[in-house]
């Protein structure tokens, strides 16, 4: 196997002591501790993945030595791209790759035998909230298994039917096979190349620096996956008369609920929009035809936001952010993937006279001008009250203003 033996792996950084660059002669490195997101290994070679003992062996001749120069012969990995977070990575199941020789004791012998290349990944931790649903997993799939052209199987820990029923059409696009649940597969599957992890660059996006695949490359395959009539906003300099720009406002039914949905429809539609009030469901394929035949998406940040992927090229986004100092947050997650997806972005900070905190906390209440505690508390202390416990009322006439630029922006096409 020799120079066939690829290996290209990142070690988990949530470990105290940080494993160096091991190499083989004639071999990129296969230890890469340096990606913040994940951990991922892709080998070459005699692969033997037995999914019931989440094992995958990769075996070599007697006279050739697996990881020259160390001591090194096995690796555990978990193959969800979120590594830095511990909570949800401690749910998700670990897959051992380790190194045997093809005389080694105890060695499982092949059940069925692929000529094509594998990826494993879970499709646990936070799948079902439709933003991870596509930052961990969608995007990062993509990334890993389109050089492939669908000649690719995928093998699944931690199987969620709903994932996979949910997005079938996106993964039908992705892989020509069926997918193959390994959690409890008794039969050895044998493959001459394997992934283990999924590639991830940022927060619902792709780093172009790092692939020559972008989000607008992305986005076309969704549109593929789901038959998406529209590629381009309304051209309203050659519409026929009457023809209205059509807007979304998403309705929440949960946390971060938008009080005066209807009230902002109205104010809307007399300023010359098309205007429907509606809480995305969960069948995608109905979810992304809705999105896509409007021009305009109107939310508090939340998961619903995740479906501007959906949107034609040049609509535009509006995102309510709540209190909270949360414009770092509202940033990463939307408004610089909305840039790259080549979407008009629009911001609207709420003031406390917005947001329901002020029906329960008094205006010199710290709350409202030091946020910096409840950071320092943690993710659930903060997420507690400016996110599960918050609901927003709009300033009605302050928001025209912003209604007027996604006017402003649509009329240039």
């Amino acid at each position: 196997m020799g120079s066939s033996l690829k290996f290209l792996m990142t070690t988990n950084e949530t470990i105290e002591t940080e494993q160096p660059y091991f190499e083989v002669k004639g071999m990129k490195p296969i230890c890469d501790t340096k990606r913040p997101r994940l951990d991922v290994c892709d080998v070459d070679g005699d692969i033997r993945v037995q999914g019931n003992l989440s094992t995958i062996f990769v075996v070599s001749n007697p006279n050739e030595l697996l990881l020259e120069g160390n001591n090194i012969d096995s690796w555990n990995i978990k193959p969800y791209a979120r590594k830095l977070d511990s909570k949800v990575m401690g749910k998700i199941s670990t897959i051992t790759i380790r190194g045997a020789q093809v005389s080694a004791e105890g060695l499982p012998e092949c059940n069925r035998n692929y000529s094509i290349p594998a990826i494993v990944f879970s499709t646990g931790g936070y799948v079902g909230n439709t933003f991870h649903d596509f930052t961990d997993l969608l995007i990062p799939l993509y990334l890993t298994s389109i050089q492939f052209n669908g000649e690719v199987q995928f093998l699944v820990t931690d199987k969620r039917p709903y994932w996979a029923k949910k997005y079938r059409a996106v993964v039908q696009k992705l892989s020509n096979y069926e997918i193959i649940a390994i959690d409890h597969e008794s039969e050895v599957l044998c493959f001459p190349r394997i992934i283990v992890g999924l590639e991830s660059h940022k927060e619902f996006s792709i780093d172009a620096s790092k692939s020559s695949y972008t989000m607008k490359d992305f986005r076309e395959l969704l549109r593929s996956s789901y038959s998406l009539k529209r590629e381009s906003v309304i051209n309203l300099r050659n519409a026929t008369e009457g023809t209205r720009p059509r807007l979304l406002v998403i309705s929440r039914g949960g946390t971060r609920k938008l009080l005066n949905a209807e009230e902002l429809a109205g104010m809307a539609e007399r300023l010359g929009f098309e205007v429907a009030v509606e809480e995305i469901g969960e069948n995608a394929s109905v979810a992304s035809q809705m999105v896509n035949s409007f021009d305009v998406l109107v939310g508090v940040h939340g998961a619903g936001l995740t479906n501007m992927v959906f949107l034609p090229e040049n609509a535009v986004i509006i995102q309510i952010v709540p209190l909270g100092n949360m414009e770092g947050i509202a940033r990463i997650y939307f408004e610089e993937p909305a840039k790259e997806m080549n979407l008009h972005y629009l911001e609207y900070k709420i003031s406390i006279n917005e947001s329901s905190l002020l029906q329960k906390y008094s205006y010199d209440d710290p709350i409202f001008n030091d946020t910096d505690p409840y950071y320092k508390d943690g993710w659930r202390a903060f997420k507690t009250i400016f996110l599960d416990d918050q609901d927003v009322k709009l300033d009605i006439i302050r928001f025209r203003k912003v209604l007027l630029q996604a006017l402003e922006l649509l009329q240039r096409y």
